[in-house]
């Protein structure tokens, strides 16, 4: 008998998420902070450094953030971002603004005020300034200037007296922005552009606390100046090491190319889903909507900054997340097929299931969680999103799925319909039989993965030792994030050439003959130099590109300092990602798994290295991302094989000869070959909507994506299980038997003696 109920709770269920999701997620989405690279912005690491050559200490960094944030809401930023970075260094990210020349100049200028006379000797300073006492004004001629009130007349009184009784000419008052030793008012009055503000003569005595700078201002600059000497002098020195403007026409382009990308990914995954699965396949439709929803509202409570990288993330996040419902209902179509009813098979399938899912989770979580300890602000938006995906996925598909799905199996509409669930009428046994899951045929029962797996061992050996020679001979494109310099973005509403490219950045003294060019209209121009252009630079490239172009360039610039800090916490991260899955897998399965799984992970690592030595394609941080996440999905795929293999020993729970491991691995590979096949084909979709379809930014953080997925599923089923294989053997050599289940010791009633 039917039980309605059970349907009709489904579908108010269904409806009460959806119209929740209806109504809130326009919301949501408008609530999201965009990253720089999705509404342009302005993003610098300053190396901080004291003024007397002390060290720098907690105090003095807190002090500059302050101060750096009073300047910063002068600039009208909402929601600025200032993190203290290490011992000396602190990261300032303004998304959205508008003048990035701007707010790169009041950010680093140290705004230190100070009045000399002009044998450069010091009479007022910045403290001498009233709190809020610069406003931009007029002169009587009607020019800009601007206008200070001090704290004390007294004190300008005694500082004009001493200016007059110098005598002409020497009576002047020499005003100073960032004053440094070793400037010099007599070499600066020679030039046509001095290096101070103004030098008024002083005639007379005044008994007065305000003062006027008086110059060739323009509105703009006077009121700049009024604001950086409101906001305060900074306590420390700023050195540029890291910079990245990003112009707003690219984050809009990029946002638009990369959310089509994700949209069509998704859309092809539903369409796969319910064509192979059938109505579980509609279940998963539901619950990774429910996923992508519940993703975004905790990014909006978190108040994460959403990236390209992490939109990326959410979409490989649902590639990733069907991963579970496939596990779950090839394991359902599994208990199917042996004879069991739909309701028995739903509920062992689950069961089943779970230890798989748990450490496929677990372990992709240590990657991601490797990625955000050592990662960059847009990496650590990246692995924040992967994070989120991870646990999220696995509530939605574990738990979700299993309400839902449990819904309609409960309610025995399908007791006699197994073909619902793709299975086919004449692929089930009687339960009188008594066919155990492992024993059922599969298409892949004619190969045997063990026998070939010498084959694989010479194709893998000989990748390696090309891998080895071509990178010793090409190495790697390393972008600037890793050998030091500028970047240079150029997007025209025209097709761009390498000669004109090259041509507009000489006309600024800029040369370079490391110019690509790309884009589907060919109208993206990409140039790289190896030294670090000065804010100044910055400006003036920004200035006569945005009117050649029409559009601000995106602007990044690394220092030599950080390029190698970058690499190194690249292999860092690696390293640690590698010893943290040994340790989680040695734990859950045993040491001979672990070692031959991580070996596999380095073995798809390097791979990806070589295809981006051989292709030339530019390496940045993004890549150790890529390869990261590549590693967190691989070993994702190899634990699922695992697990299988851990049943199949448990089945035997003794094994005697070679021929009993080999059956255990080839059992495993043929029993979870249909679940790596799909696995890798949503993952491969949601890639390729990101790479066909997604910005440019992210291209060869797709095609890294790509080429490990492809990788990593070769080498979990063709390496991983095959190296356990060989080591067990030599186990088996040594013990005679290999117990795969803990006896119980036999114990006895009758007296010892």
């Amino acid at each position: 008998m039917v039980k309605r109920g059970r349907i009709v709770a489904f579908f108010l269920i269904v409806l009460l998420i959806g119209s929740l999701i209806g109504t809130t997620t326009n919301g949501i989405t408008k609530n999201i902070k965009l990253g720089l690279d999705l509404q342009g912005g302005f993003e610098v690491l300053y190396k901080v450094t004291t003024l007397d050559g002390k060290k720098v200490d907690k105090a003095a960094l807190a002090s500059t953030a302050k101060a750096l944030d009073k300047r910063i809401n002068v600039l009208g930023v909402s929601e600025p971002s200032i993190q203290i970075e290490g011992e000396d260094r602190i990261r300032v990210q303004l998304a959205g603004i508008t003048d990035q020349n701007k707010a790169r100049e009041m950010l680093s200028t140290q705004a230190n005020l100070s009045f000399r006379d002009v044998n450069d000797v010091k009479l007022l300073d910045g403290s001498d300034l009233a709190e809020g006492g610069a406003k931009q004004t007029f002169d009587e001629n009607g020019n800009p200037s601007v206008s200070l009130k001090l704290t004390s007349a007294s004190k300008f009184k005694d500082v004009t007296q001493k200016i007059v009784n110098m005598g002409a000419p020497n009576n002047l008052l020499v005003i100073w922005l960032d004053f440094e030793e070793g400037d010099s008012f007599k070499a600066e009055a020679a030039k046509e552009n001095p290096a101070y503000l103004s030098a008024p003569q002083v005639s007379q005595v005044f008994n007065q606390d305000t003062v006027s700078i008086t110059g060739s201002f323009t509105m703009e600059e006077a009121t700049t100046l009024a604001d950086l000497l409101n906001a305060g002098s900074l306590p420390v020195k700023l050195d540029e090491v890291y910079s990245t403007s990003v112009g707003a026409q690219f984050g809009e382009q990029a946002l638009q190319k990369t959310v089509l990308g994700g949209i069509v990914g998704i859309a092809i995954i539903y369409l796969f889903m319910l064509f192979f699965y059938r109505f579980p396949g509609l279940i998963a439709t539901i619950t990774l909507s429910i996923y992508i929803f519940l993703i975004l509202l905790i990014f909006d409570w978190m108040n994460a900054v959403l990236t390209l990288p992490a939109i990326a993330a959410l979409v490989l996040g649902v590639g990733m997340a069907v991963d579970a419902n496939i596990i779950t209902y090839e394991r359902i179509k599994e208990e199917i097929k042996v004879g069991r009813t739909v309701k028995s098979a739903f509920n062992a399938g689950n069961q089943n299931s779970f230890a798989s899912i748990f450490d496929a989770n677990i372990t992709t979580l240590l990657a991601a969680g490797v990625l955000f300890i050592y990662g960059t602000s847009s990496i650590k938006g990246f692995a924040t999103m992967l994070i989120i995906s991870i646990l999220v996925s696995f509530l939605t598909a574990v738990y979700g799925s299993r309400l839902l799905l449990g819904l309609w199996v409960n309610s025995n509409l399908f007791n006699k319909k197994p073909g619902w669930f793709g299975v086919k009428k004449s692929e089930i046994r009687n339960i009188s039989e008594n066919v155990d899951t492992h024993d059922l045929p599969t298409i892949y029962d004619k190969i045997d993965f063990v026998k070939t797996r010498k084959i694989y061992y010479i194709i893998s050996g000989a990748l390696m030792a090309l891998g080895i020679v071509l990178v010793s001979v090409f190495g790697l494109n390393l972008g600037i994030d890793f050998s030091s310099g500028t970047r240079i973005d150029i997007q025209a509403s025209h097709a761009l050439t390498k000669e004109e490219v090259k041509s507009e950045l000489l006309k600024i003294d800029i040369d370079t003959d490391n110019i690509v060019i790309s884009g589907d209209e060919k109208n993206i121009g990409v140039a790289r130099l190896k030294g670090v252009l000065t804010k100044e630079e910055i400006a003036t490239l920004k200035t006569e590109f945005h009117k050649t172009f029409g559009a601000d360039p995106t602007v990044s610039t690394v220092s030599p300092t950080v390029g190698k800090e970058l690499a190194k916490n690249g292999i860092k991260s690696l390293i640690i990602a590698a010893i943290g899955i040994i340790i989680y897998v040695s734990i859950r399965f045993e040491m001979k798994m672990a070692v031959p799984a991580v070996v596999a992970l380095l073995h798809d690592a390097f791979l990806i290295v070589v295809f981006f030595s051989i292709t030339r394609l530019e390496v940045d941080i993004t890549f150790i991302a890529a390869i990261l996440t590549v590693i967190g999905y691989s070993i994702n795929d190899t634990i699922v094989t695992f697990d299988r293999m851990r049943e199949n020993m448990q089945k035997k729970k003794r094994l005697k000869t070679k021929e009993d491991i080999a059956d255990v691995v080839n059992r495993a590979l043929r029993q979870v070959m249909t679940r790596s096949i799909n696995t890798v084909l949503t993952v491969i979709i949601a890639i390729l909507g990101l790479l066909i379809f997604g910005s440019e930014s992210i291209r060869n953080f797709s095609i890294a994506l790509l080429v490990g997925t492809v990788v990593g599923v070769y080498s979990s089923i063709f390496l991983a299980a095959q190296w356990w294989y060989d080591w067990k053997v030599k186990e088996l050599n040594q013990k005679g038997v290999i117990k795969t289940v803990k006896e119980k010791r036999k114990t006895s009633d009758e007296p010892q003696v």
